[in-house]
């Protein structure tokens, strides 16, 4: 019975690995550029090293500096520590940089100007929407699945075990032991991966491993934004008193992103991240009347229900946004091994599968 069950295994095994395995390989290779993002941003744009500037009112003149010269911004992205620029978003994927003190660096009409746009979106939606975010997960759960059951299987063989970053030959027993082997060693952290990705895009998921520390309701009920209605945007909004009055609120947190409206009724919202949060632009959340700028209510990242917490932080720990760069070189490793073990499997899977063996028949004497 253990024997026929290890079949199975190995049955569901290959053949997951076969159809699935250039997706894997896909987010192996761009997850592990991205990574990276920032580093070879600075060395290929302006001002994209500066320090980060923290003062409030630098910071509320270069948001209306911004929005006077691109009134079609939809959001600003803050500079960070990492990098030194704000990132400003239209529409159709249409968007800038600008140094912190307001003055464009470069723009884009659309996401294919920029390498790093192009890649997140080949990375979260395979350049196909919905659809290709859908595929992405359903191949995070197949890579979890190759976690499990590649570990069961490596234990049988476990006698024979040698690290092996290429196989010595691309035979198909060769491709096989490399795969094995090399899979077993970076098993903890394409689980970690895979989780974390699968998390952010199938809700169910993520509500089944944040389940233990608190319930999906609790979660939802305390993420949810207020009621409260707001009045149109106004032609000039007092960018200074919205800065001073999200800062008076969390006062330990930067301002990372500002959105407008997209509808009316909709309020101006403003995003920041809080000292002890792990995730990049914050999930500390403030809205604000469009019409005259009074608050509306807000969200303390770090008051959320431990479930909800948990759930922040499965972006951050996905994208090397926390650990420092030693963090980001072992995510990168974790990502080139996946190319690796995607490419070889469907390699060995269609081009290298065993020939079935001829039938010799007798002919009687």
């Amino acid at each position: 019975m253990q024997r026929g069950v290890m079949q199975w295994l190995d049955l569901i095994h290959r053949w997951t690995g076969g159809v699935l395995g250039l997706v894997l390989a896909i987010m192996g290779l761009t997850g592990a550029i991205l990574v990276h993002e920032e580093s070879w941003l600075a060395l290929t744009l302006p001002h994209a090293a500066d320090m980060r500037v923290a003062d409030d009112g630098a910071i509320a003149a270069t948001t209306a500096k911004l929005m006077a010269a691109e009134p079609a911004t939809q959001s600003i992205l803050y500079a960070d520590d990492r990098f030194g620029l704000h990132q400003l978003r239209l529409a159709k994927g249409a968007g800038a940089y600008a140094d912190q003190a307001g003055d464009v660096v470069t723009r884009w009409d659309s996401q294919w100007s920029r390498p790093e746009l192009w890649l997140f979106d080949l990375h979260h939606h395979l350049f196909a929407g919905d659809t290709g975010e859908t595929m992405i997960g359903i191949a995070g759960l197949a890579a979890i699945l190759f976690v499990i059951t590649g570990t069961i299987l490596w234990w049988r063989t476990r006698r024979t075990f040698r690290f092996r970053l290429w196989p010595k030959r691309l035979s198909r027993p060769m491709i096989v032991m490399q795969h094995r082997d090399l899979g077993i060693v970076v098993a903890p952290l394409l689980l970690l991966s895979a989780v974390t990705g699968t998390m952010m895009i199938f809700k169910p998921f993520a509500a089944l491993v944040t389940m233990p520390f608190s319930s999906p309701a609790a979660d939802a009920a305390a993420m949810k934004p207020p009621m409260a209605k707001s009045g149109p945007l106004a032609a000039h909004p007092d960018w200074r008193a919205i800065v001073a009055a999200a800062h008076a609120r969390f006062p330990d947190a930067q301002l990372r992103i500002l959105s407008l409206p997209r509808k009316a009724g909709d309020p101006i919202l403003v995003r920041m991240r809080r000292a002890g949060e792990w995730l990049p632009n914050g999930r500390s959340n403030i809205w604000f009347d469009a019409a005259d700028g009074h608050m509306l209510g807000s969200i303390d990242a770090l008051a959320l229900p431990r479930g909800a917490q948990i759930f922040n932080g499965a972006y951050p720990v996905h994208a090397a946004k926390v650990g420092g760069l030693l963090y980001r070189l072992l995510l990168t490793a974790s990502g080139l091994a996946m190319l690796l073990l995607g490419s070889l499997a469907v390699w060995s899977f269609w081009f290298k599968r065993p020939k079935p063996g001829k039938v010799v028949r007798k002919t009687a004497a």
